[in-house]
């Protein structure tokens, strides 16, 4: 236990270092120019300004609440959808093949779409960031479903549970882990999906920091904008996946 605890901190930091080095030896022995690749003092310094900027954290903000908000849109489409199919043989068969086909089309493919039918702003993006999240979340849920304990659930059959009672007893805490792990994939998604859609649509989050950035030539900016949407998704998803490691050690207590 200690061993894995100790390599799952060690193996990310020296990979972390490995790229760091590399990174500082191909700028400097590469004589990259500033706007073509900064190095790692050039990015710290435009992320300092950043993030002393009360229009850097309005940015922040509004990105993610059209995740959040997209997610929350996305699961609340996805989950009950998920049960339709798993519970429902006929309209599991009559949507899967077009559940399938949508996948072939890029989200992004969708924002000029989006704007002929919402217009630009803050509905739209949330729009384009639920599309995105919505496939995963759905695929999960199903998974998680379909792999609870038949016995249980004819167990719990044999007890007089109704479908309603199952899912809310049985099948639904099972499958909640596959939910988060949903979830959790999709909001990383999402984060993708706020800010392309600010690109594309119109905002005022991070995505449009990012088109000035680029207009500008400001590529440190565009560098410390890129690392602070990965740490918040980092953090995120590694929150997302202490809950469902939370749930399935409690699950597996309880059993």
């Amino acid at each position: 236990m200690i061993g894995s605890r100790m390599r799952a901190v060690v193996a990310p930091l020296a990979l972390g270092c490995a790229l760091l080095l590399g990174w500082v030896l191909t700028a400097k022995i590469g004589q990259m120019p500033r706007f073509v690749l900064p190095t790692p003092a050039d990015v710290l310094d435009a992320l300092h300004l950043q993030l002393s900027s009360r229009s850097f954290w309005r940015s922040l903000c509004v990105t993610l609440f059209e995740a959040f908000g997209g997610s929350t849109l996305g699961a609340a489409v996805a989950i009950p959808l998920a049960v339709a199919i798993h519970e429902s043989r006929w309209f599991s068969a009559a949507t899967q093949p077009f559940l399938g086909a949508t996948q072939a089309i890029p989200a992004i493919v969708l924002a000029p779409l989006l704007v002929l039918w919402v217009g630009y702003g803050l509905v739209p993006v949330m729009v384009l960031c639920a599309l995105m999240v919505f496939f995963p979340i759905l695929v999960a849920t199903v998974l998680g479903l379909r792999h609870v304990d038949p016995e249980l659930v004819a167990a719990g059959r044999m007890d007089g549970a109704g479908t309603l009672s199952l899912l809310r007893h049985i099948e639904g805490p099972l499958s909640l882990p596959s939910t988060l792990a949903g979830l959790r994939n999709g909001f990383t998604l999402s984060i993708t999906g706020a800010v392309v859609g600010e690109m594309v649509m119109g905002g005022s989050g991070l995505g449009e920091l990012l088109t000035i950035q680029r207009d500008r030539l400001d590529t440190p900016g565009m560098f410390a904008t890129i690392g602070v949407l990965c740490l918040v998704a980092a953090t995120i998803y590694s929150i997302i996946r202490w809950l469902e490691h939370r749930i399935s050690f409690t699950d597996a207590a309880a059993d």
